[in-house]
């Protein structure tokens, strides 16, 4: 399957690609897991599979001061923050085997080689995303990177696409965002902004039908397709 499209739209060319980062151009989501799972039984508390699932477009810090109000947990949540980091940079740097999604450096490339404008919008933190770009070269290829951790509010609130817009230098309608979360799809469409669900195996426990395409494969789609999705 390719695409499956969901809901019309003006014509309207596409200039500018917001991407999600976690399960969108890396799957750093196991990781994360590992780090948040390491620390929760540190911290003697049992978080369910489907409580962890909800958690997906939320920022680190939004993440823990849910566990807090849920748990009745003492800590404050920067120092829980804090923790949990250091085990995910410690698994991070020690993960030989960590790659790009199937298919995304090849977007990236042909998008950026066609002129169109790529910008990131990820509730990761800043120190992530620069791990990540470093460790793949992608700077080159974004002008500009906006980390969830600079707002108050995490996915599904629209605030990080609305500002992540803001900073293109197209207009809103010309841009789309790229989602892999039941959460991001929400704050796409919450920012009015259309939306490209990727659909992968990761993705089995997200609701994308807000989407207004789907894909599941990125060696099928280009910058053609993407130019003219609208």
């Amino acid at each position: 399957m390719l695409y499956v499209p969901l809901h019309k739209c003006l014509i309207i060319m596409v200039k500018t690609v917001i991407f999600d980062m976690d399960g969108v151009i890396v799957d750093t989501e196991p990781v994360h897991k590992y780090a948040y799972f390491k620390h929760f039984e540190e911290l003697g508390i049992d978080v369910s599979e489907e409580l962890y699932a909800t958690f997906t477009g939320n920022s680190t810090r939004n993440v823990f001061q849910k566990i807090k109000d849920q748990f009745g947990l003492d800590h404050e949540v920067e120092d829980l923050i804090h923790r949990k980091r250091s085990l995910f940079n410690e698994a991070f740097d020690t993960k030989p085997d960590l790659e790009l999604i199937a298919g995304v450096e090849q977007l990236i490339k042909d998008l950026h080689a066609n002129g169109v404008e790529l910008i990131l919008a990820s509730s990761a933190s800043k120190s992530t995303i620069s791990r990540v770009f470093n460790r793949f070269n992608l700077d080159q290829y974004f002008a500009h990177k906006v980390s969830g951790e600079d707002f108050v509010k995490s996915k599904p609130d629209p605030t990080i696409f609305v500002h992540a817009a803001s900073l293109s230098k197209n207009s809103k309608e010309e841009c789309i965002v790229i989602e892999d979360s039941t959460n991001g799809v929400k704050a796409a469409c919450a920012a009015d902004i259309y939306c490209l669900g990727y659909n992968s195996e990761n993705s089995k426990l997200q609701n994308l039908e807000g989407a207004s395409v789907l894909v599941d494969d990125f060696f099928k789609i280009d910058a053609s397709f993407i130019k003219n999705l609208k």
